[in-house]
């Protein structure tokens, strides 16, 4: 692409004389330019070229005129509303112009120098910078208004130009030196200062990115390198319309430099694949005159040109221009920058890569606001509507991106399972997860989208990394904060706005919250079938069932309000201080307005403004919600110490004690503030009260304590009951009080029923029998036990201690109670009580002295007891000392004592034992222990066991060694097979290797370490295994790696199969040459490197295939291959750039090559730049063309034209036109070959007259031989037959000599060629001597001769001769010549035209030349490919003559298909060549229509092609009836009702696909109820009633089916009298129908419907009648039952549409409002191309499709 300059207008007319325009200036915004006359007058343009405003300048001093100065320089500020003006008397001027044209005028700063000033630029961000005339280069910062100098010169500053990113300049100076200077390197490191010496001032200067282009009057334009070498010249000093170069301007981009002299602009454009400038395209405008300024406008659009005559002329520049989707114009203004335009609105946006990478393609998507583009290293985004753009680096992946702009914030781009987040305005990739779920529901990401007090940046996406899995990630630190996993599939989450809390949703319509902060998770709705936060706010509103489901508190997510619903939600709204949640209500829509002050509650609570909180909640009515958050604010409240805001929350949750106690407490902060100043809270009273108020008792003591306030402590641990702490407190200080405390307290105790603590006291103080009955009193036996088995002498009272134990035994204390009795010495009560207790030590040791004959008994008590305790290991000994073995093992094992029980099992017999060793085996399988698991499998008999155990464990030995013993070989090859797979599945190859290998399956291990990519195990085993397949195994394995782009281990596997070309070819296809050349040179040999070198010369191309070449030393050897191999540009480009000596030999191999193709004329070119004419001339005569050959020979060698003569001759000779050969060889100045020539023909007379004429020396000779040659004849046969006519002829006798070579027959001679000579002779000499009559005879004796011999060519010239027109014909005709024929007949007989062309068509028949009989007689050709079965090829030269004839055919090839019962593919023929509406071909389409809905299984998604091809061809056919005589006809009404039915089925099928269209689906199956007099009824009421009844409508399925059964028995008695049609009176659906032939259902079908329709007439639930619906009418009828109204029939379901309706463009085409939704929802959601098709199928039927979104007005 390169830079074109289009003049768009003149802006400033120019004028008759000189009136230079001084200066231009376009502003950084795009939106002004100025332009400074020779007047000194500022003029304003916009941006259109449209002039809005002017002013004037001023002088440095005023009294030296307006005329004493001019302008050198004008720009624009960095923000555009300020302008710098450079004078020459020594002034800058800045004017303040503001941002509106009316704004006034007015100077802002002057900057007053000691010269003239020069030149002048603003760059972005700097001051302005200027150049003085006497060398030096100034900055002049508009914020201090001071000027200062950055660097001098000696020579007058000509120029100034700063580099696109504007941190860095050039200037020019009068002695041709170029300076540059940076205020920021950007990191390239380049040196300031002097940089170069330009040959003449460099008034024309640009600084791109890539070069310095300078140009002065010596018209020479030089691009100096960033090091200051020159490295590119364009000189036009020789050109005299050019004139010197007096500026230039670089573009925005830098790709791009004008450069403006007389009536010419030069256009350089950079190509970075070159790193070059491309030659200037000069536009040249006649009477332009010198160009004395320019300026590009910052978006790169537009560059502006001012003129010494003081024109200003504005061009627009673009590379390229598009227009998208006729929405937006596409402008690239230069390789990294592109301007798109809205072209409805107008606003533009600038497209630019800062790396300046090159943009390719630019595509609007997200409803036309999003700009994505790429370059090569880099992603471009943009949002139209807020101009945030965005490049990232992004490599390069295909075009396999997806993007996603369903959140404003962000977008989210899909590629090879990763998802990529790019934030709109921000130059780097916000984050990447790892995620297959795409779905916006699936993914939500927040972007600090509700600030937070105290919260910086807040971006945190949600998404999930399974079905099962969420995980939650910062954005800002990369970090995962959160992953969930649950126990179903999740469908549906979505953050809140701060990202603290997450709702989602799984399939099993659960509704969960997850608080991320602190990991929490909490079901909060089961059922749930909608949800969504409030936007602005952390409400949350939901839909299970019936209810509506509001959260207005999510932090306790158990308050919830609930309102009953009869719908469903379909949206929420919130807008101007309402929030509305709209409901779908069936026919109609409702709208739900929540509590906005709850939902400002949780807003206001976020925001960090209890105020605004409290002054919600007081709006609100108590209920559980309001209580929640009241108790929130409070908890808030306290922890602000915002105890205003505590105490009004305890006032409204009604906990008086709290509110007075924080009342009380603000008080006293009050009055400590108004007594003693400063803050209150910070009072010891107010401190200890809020330690209280937290229940935190000990702070508060300290904070009295510290103060020495000890009586307010006391009393503070007295108000809350707090003896205790209060008695510590008194004792610790010794109070005086203390005694009398101690008295109150334990009157308080025995007044507030506390015994307990009365008798902690009464113990402490030494009275035990009070503390024993206090105890008692309290219900408190065992510590009355405890206290009197303490003291000896309370235990010698037998009434207190039998009282205490049967206190005990009440209180199920037995070990206590039997403790007591056992003192007391009463063993039986003592052993009621441990055994009751389960005591059982205690039991055993009373037994052992007291009833040693129970100690067994209890011991296996005790045992039992034991175990129901989970206690095995402990009731082991017990069962041993009681002698229960079975039970001692059993424990054993269940306590995992294996020792011990081995140890048991060993004294048993065995039969007993295997069961328990088995579970010991196993045990010890578990730990490892394998040797003694298998001797104890072994022990219990399952060796199977023992095998899978060693298998498992990876001891394939062991367990071979074992199975081998115990097993079948088979079985132990089956065993090994599968745990190998298992092994395989988890990934544990070399194990699952061993298990293949041990049962000699190594083809197993091979195909194993082949799925999983493991090649080199895989060659391994090929090796040991399969020698002879390693060669074939290395080639597979190349070829894959190869595909999957892992060239080096390709290139191995190819070299091990000894292939290393195909390696070379590889390289060369991913264009790797040098590694092409490596595997060639190490595998191949010098000569394979070579031809490898060449390809890659051959590919590179120009000067760097020459470079290869010579570093490889075979240029020479390169170019003569190419020659020899055809490749001559290769080998001429090679020979021009490097070997010029070898360019003749190229040429002569390019000639000799051309000549072989037959390409004569270049072949001559070449052969005489090859230096070789004669070779030409040799050429044309070996192709007899005689006057090319005599041309090239007088033009370029002339000793070759008697040659060419010499072979004119031979030629003519050899065509018998001697006199012409004659003259040729005369000429050629050779006669003795005519002599010689004549004599090989036998024309002894010629021969003799030219050798007496011109050869007289050898005439005798010659006489000699003629003589001998008669004389040598003998007189027999056909010889002396020609000689006697040879000799009559001589003699003048010519009819005899006719009479003798007509006697020439093959009785005479087999010699053909002597025969058809003397015939031709005969009829030669009969023409030209014996006139008309004789010699018509003689060309009928003849010619039919020369017929037979098949030389039709001379039978038919000597039918020409004597005129036999008819005969001559005849001969070209027998000679298959019928072009000859045909000349003959239109030159000499018109008449005999028609009779060639109709015997030429009867060959053609003849020989079955279909193709070549079309371009005779079209309709002829066709029923011949016709009557050969090649229908397509007939259809398509059908299709190239006109529509009638195309037609025709296709009714006969659909004709033809119908009756081979192949419906489907004339169906297919009609949609591919259109439905005319000749009614001839009704019947056909009827048929077509017919067959395809008798068809069975079309009942299915996948038929949906074969419905829509029917839909269409009617469609067709109907649009084509409009426009004709049918229309409107009864078989035109036909025609749309069957386009009707067509649709119906195909819209069914699209919809059965998709779950949500199910209802859609069976409702259009009802609707095709009403065409059963169309429709084969069985199979209609059939389908209805399945998909009914798959739909739950279970009353309409079983009518429906009952009624398929019923019509099913008519079919069988041939008759539909006895059809009962009650079910359906009052509806639309047919009585009167065509009785169909035969059952659509198998007779297996047939009886299992049979069963489902008995079995549900049983059930009371369904009933036999069909639903009504509001009009008292079947709700599928159009025509209503009461009033007859018909409605219009749904476009998508069939069924009437009463209200909600949507209208199309067609008048009697609707659609149920509802429907539609659905319907699209499932398209949007399914992308579904069938959906898709369906609803462009409607748009074009309904005249124009509703805008295809929700609608719920």
């Amino acid at each position: 692409m390169s830079m074109q300059l289009k003049h768009l207008k003149t802006l400033l007319q120019p004028q008759d004389g000189a009136a230079k325009i001084c200066a231009l200036a376009w502003a950084p915004n795009n939106t002004k330019m100025a332009v400074c006359t020779s007047d000194r007058v500022v003029l304003l343009y916009d941006e259109q070229g449209e002039k809005r405003d002017k002013f004037s300048l001023k002088p440095a001093d005023s009294k030296f005129g307006k005329k004493s100065y001019t302008v050198k320089g004008i720009a624009f500020s960095p923000c555009s509303s300020k302008i710098a003006v450079g004078q020459t008397d020594n002034i800058i001027f800045v004017y303040k112009i503001g941002d509106d044209w009316s704004e006034k005028k007015v100077i802002c700063n002057k900057f007053v120098q000691q010269s003239a000033v020069t030149c002048l630029i603003w760059p972005p961000d700097q001051p302005v910078i200027f150049g003085l005339a006497d060398g030096k280069v100034r900055a002049a910062n508009i914020k201090t208004n001071k000027s200062s100098t950055i660097y001098g010169t000696d020579s007058y500053v000509v120029s100034l130009a700063a580099n696109p990113s504007g941190k860095g300049f050039l200037s020019g100076h009068a002695d041709g030196s170029i300076v540059r200077f940076f205020f920021d390197d950007e990191g390239t490191g380049e040196a300031q200062g002097k940089i170069c010496t330009h040959p003449c001032p460099p008034y024309a200067l640009a600084y791109s990115q890539n070069a310095i282009v300078a140009a002065g009057c010596d018209k020479r334009i030089i691009a100096y390198g960033r090091d200051g070498r020159s490295f590119q010249h364009f000189d036009y000093s020789r050109d005299d319309d050019e004139h010197e170069f007096t500026t230039a301007i670089c573009s925005p981009s830098g790709q791009s430099i004008v450069l403006g002299s007389f009536d010419r602009l030069h256009t350089l454009n950079w190509s970075p694949r070159r790193q070059m400038w491309d030659e200037p395209k000069i536009k040249v405008i006649r009477n332009l005159y010198t160009v004395t300024v320019l300026s590009w406008k910052k978006d790169g659009s537009r560059v502006c040109a001012g003129t010494l005559c003081g024109g200003v002329e504005l061009f627009d520049c673009c590379l390229k221009r598009t227009i998208y989707k006729n929405k937006f114009e596409i402008t690239h203004v230069g390789l990294s920058q592109v301007i798109v335009k809205n072209l409805k609105s107008g606003v533009r946006i600038v497209l630019k890569s800062h790396y300046g990478y090159e943009i390719d393609e630019v595509r609007i998507m997200g409803k036309d606001r999003y700009l994505v583009a790429h370059t090569s290293d880099t992603l471009l985004l943009g949002d139209l509507s807020s101009n945030k753009l965005s490049e990232v680096p992004w490599q390069g992946s295909g075009g396999n991106e997806k993007y996603y702009f369903d959140n404003e914030n962000v977008c989210m781009i899909f590629n090879a399972g990763e998802l990529s987040l790019l934030e709109y305005g921000s130059n780097e990739v916000l984050g990447c997860v790892r995620t297959e779920f795409m779905n916006p529901h699936l993914i939500s990401v927040r972007l600090n989208e509700r600030r937070q007090r105290g919260v910086g940046d807040n971006k945190k996406i949600a998404y999930l990394m399974d079905l099962k899995t969420i995980a939650i990630m910062d954005l800002v630190t990369g970090l995962n904060i959160g992953q969930i996993g649950h126990d179903s599939k999740i469908d549906w989450l979505e953050l809140n706005e701060t990202g603290k809390k997450l709702l989602f949703r799984d399939k099993r319509m659960k509704l969960n919250l997850y608080d991320v902060e602190s990991q929490q998770r909490t079901t909060i709705l089961n059922y749930c079938s909608y949800v969504q936060w409030v936007p602005g706010s952390d409400v949350v509103v939901g839909q299970n069932r019936g209810n509506l489901c509001v959260w207005y508190n999510i932090e306790a997510p158990e308050r919830v309000t609930m309102f009953p619903l009869k719908g469903d939600i379909v949206d929420l709204e919130r807008n101007e201080g309402k929030t509305e949640v709209i409901v779908n209500e069936g026919v109609t829509t409702i709208s739900y307005t929540l509590d906005e002050g709850l939902i400002e509650f949780g807003t206001a609570i976020d925001d960090g403004d209890y105020e605004r909180a409290v002054a919600f909640l007081e709006t609100l009515e108590m209920s559980s919600e309001t209580e929640a958050m009241w108790k929130t604010l409070s908890k808030l409240a306290m922890d602000q110490k915002q105890l205003h805001i505590a105490e009004r929350c305890y006032a409204a949750l009604g906990d008086v004690a709290k509110a007075r106690f924080m009342k009380e407490t603000l008080r006293i902060a009050a009055e400590v503030a108004k007594t003693m100043g400063g803050d209150g809270f910070n009072h010891y009273k107010v401190r200890a009260r809020m330690a209280v108020m937290t229940r935190n008792f000990k702070e508060a003591e300290t904070i009295y304590l510290e103060q020495n306030h000890v009586d307010e402590a006391m009393e503070m641990y007295q108000e809350m009951h707090m003896w205790n702490d209060a008695i510590e407190v008194a004792e610790v200080k010794m109070h005086p009080e203390l005694e009398n405390l101690r008295r109150n307290y334990y009157q308080w105790l025995m007044e507030t029923g506390q015994e307990e603590t009365a008798g902690d006291v009464k113990e402490k103080e030494g009275d035990y029998l009070a503390a024993i009955n206090l105890y008692m009193k309290a219900g408190l036996p065992a510590r009355a036990a405890r206290l009197a088995t303490s003291r000896e002498d309370l235990m010698s009272n037998t009434e207190l201690i039998s009282r205490i134990a049967s206190a005990l035994i009440k209180g199920d204390l037995y070990e206590r109670a039997g403790d007591m009795y056992e003192k007391i010495r009463d063993h039986n009560q003592a052993m009621q009580c441990f055994k009751k207790g389960k005591a059982y030590r205690r039991a055993v040791e009373l037994a052992r002295y007291a009833f040693p004959q129970d100690v067994v008994k209890l011991e296996e008590e005790w045992g039992d007891y034991l175990v129901s305790q989970k206690q095995l290991d402990a009731a082991i000994n017990h069962f041993i000392e009681a002698g229960s073995t079975l039970k001692a093992v059993e424990a054993a094992i269940n306590s995992r004592q294996w020792v011990k029980a081995v140890q048991i099992l060993e004294l048993q017999d065995s039969a007993m034992s295997a069961k328990y060793y088995k579970k010991i085996a196993d045990h010890y399988a578990n730990v490892g222990e394998y040797e003694l698991a298998e001797k104890y499998y072994v022990e219990a008999g399952s060796t199977k066991e023992a095998v899978d155990m060693y298998n498992n464990a990876g001891k394939w030995e062991m367990a071979h060694k074992l199975a081998s013993t115990y097993m079948k070989s088979d079985d132990v090859a089956n065993l090994y097979i599968s745990q190998a797979q298992q092994l395989e599945v988890q990934g544990k190859f070399k194990e699952a290797e061993k298990l293949y290998v041990a049962v000699q399956e190594p083809d197993l291990a091979i195909t194993m370490y082949k799925k999983n990519k493991m090649h080199g195990d895989m060659v391994r085993l090929v090796k040991v295994h399969h020698k002879d397949l390693l060669q074939d195994t290395y080639m597979h394995l190349a070829q894959e790696l190869e595909n999957e782009g892992n060239l080096r281990q390709a290139e191995h596997y190819f070299v091990e199969a000894g292939d290393w070309k195909a390696a070379v070819n590889m390289y060369r296809a991913h264009d790797m040459w040098d590694e092409a050349h490596r595997v060639a040179k190490a595998h191949g040999g010098q000569m394979a490197s070579k031809q490898v070198a060449y390809l890659w010369a051959k590919s590179l191309g120009g000067d760097s295939a020459v470079k290869l070449l010579t570093k490889f030393g075979l240029l020479e050897a390169a170019i003569d291959y190419a020659a020899e191999n055809c490749a001559f540009e290769f080998a001429f480009e090679l020979a021009r750039i490097a070997m010029k000596n070898k360019l003749p030999d190229i040429h002569l191999k390019h000639a000799m090559y051309l000549e072989d193709e037959g390409k004569f004329p270049e072949a001559e070119a070449e052969f005489v730049k090859a230096g070789k004419p004669k070779e030409a001339v040799l050429m044309y005569v070996h192709n007899q063309d005689w006057d090319s050959a005599q041309r090239v020979a007088e033009a370029h060698d002339a000793e070759s034209v008697a040659d060419v003569l010499v072979g004119q001759a031979r030629f003519a000779f050899e065509e018998k036109e001697y006199a012409k050969a004659e003259s040729y060889l005369l000429r050629a100045q050779r006669p003795e070959l005519a002599v010689k020539y004549y004599k090989e023909s036998g024309m002894w007379q010629d021969a003799l007259r030219v050798c007496k004429e011109y050869v007289p020396n050898k005439l005798q000779q010659l006489q000699d031989e003629y003589d001998k040659e008669m004389t040598s004849k003998s007189t027999r046969g056909s010889e002396s037959m020609l000689q006697q006519a040879k000799e009559w002829e001589s003699s003048g006798e010519y009819a005899r000599a006719v009479e003798c070579y007509l006697k020439m027959t093959n009785q005479l001679t087999d010699n053909t060629e002597i025969l058809i000579k003397s015939w031709i002779k005969a009829g030669d000499l009969a023409v030209k001597f014996l006139g008309q009559e004789k010699a018509t005879a003689v060309a009928e004796i003849v010619g039919p001769r020369l017929v037979e011999l098949r030389r039709y060519n001379q039978a038919a010239e000597l039918y020409l001769k004597v005129d036999l027109v008819k005969e001559a014909v005849d001969a070209f005709i027998t000679g298959d010549e019928w072009s000859k024929a045909r000349k003959v007949a239109k030159e000499m007989e018109p008449k005999l035209e028609s009779y060639v062309e109709h015997r030429y068509k009867e060959h053609l028949k003849h020989q079955g030349k279909a193709d070549a009989m079309v371009d005779v007689d079209v309709v002829s050709g066709l029923d011949m490919y016709i009557e050969r079965g090649e229908w397509e090829k007939a259809l398509e030269v059908a299709e190239q003559q006109n529509p009638k004839v195309l037609h025709k055919y296709v009714a006969l090839y659909a004709t033809h298909l119908i009756k081979g019962n192949n419906t489907t593919k004339a169906l297919d023929v009609y949609v591919k060549y259109g439905t005319p509406a000749n009614p001839q071909n009704f019947n056909i389409y009827k048929r077509i229509f017919t067959d395809v809905i008798q068809k069975k299984d079309l009942n299915k998604p996948e038929a949906y092609r074969t419905w829509a091809d029917l839909r269409d061809m009617f469609y067709s056919l109907c649009e084509n009836m409009k426009t004709s005589a049918e229309a409107n006809s009864p078989q035109h009404e036909e025609f749309e009702i069957m386009l009707l039915i067509s649709h119906y089925y195909t819209t069914r099928s699209a919809a059965m696909v998709h779950k949500s269209l199910d209802t859609i689906a069976a409702k259009l199956a009802v609707s095709l109820l009403r065409h059963t007099d169309v429709i084969p009824a069985d199979k209609g009421f059939y389908e209805a009633g399945m998909m009914c009844r798959a739909v739950g409508w279970d009353n309409m399925a079983f009518v429906f089916l009952n009624r398929y059964l019923d019509i099913a028995e008519a079919i069988e008695e041939g008759s539909l009298d006895m059809l009962d049609h009650s079910d359906f009176q009052d509806t639309d659906i047919p009585f009167e129908i065509p009785l169909p032939e035969k059952l659509h259902l198998t007779s297996q079908q047939h009886e299992e419907l049979k069963e489902w329709v008995l079995a549900v007439s049983m059930d009371q639930k369904v009933e036999q009648v069909l639903p009504k619906d509001e009009r008292n009418s079947y709700e599928a009828s159009l025509i209503a039952t009461d009033t007859g109204v018909r409605s219009l029939p749904c476009v998508i379901t069939g069924y009437p549409v009463l209200r909600n309706k949507m209208e199309f463009k067609h008048p009697s085409r609707v659609a149920n409002k509802e429907d539609w939704n659905k319907f699209l929802m499932a398209t949007k959601v399914s992308h579904s191309p069938e959906l898709q098709d369906v609803l462009k199928f409607i748009g074009a039927w309904c005249g124009a499709t509703p805008n295809p979104s929700y609608s719920f007005q």
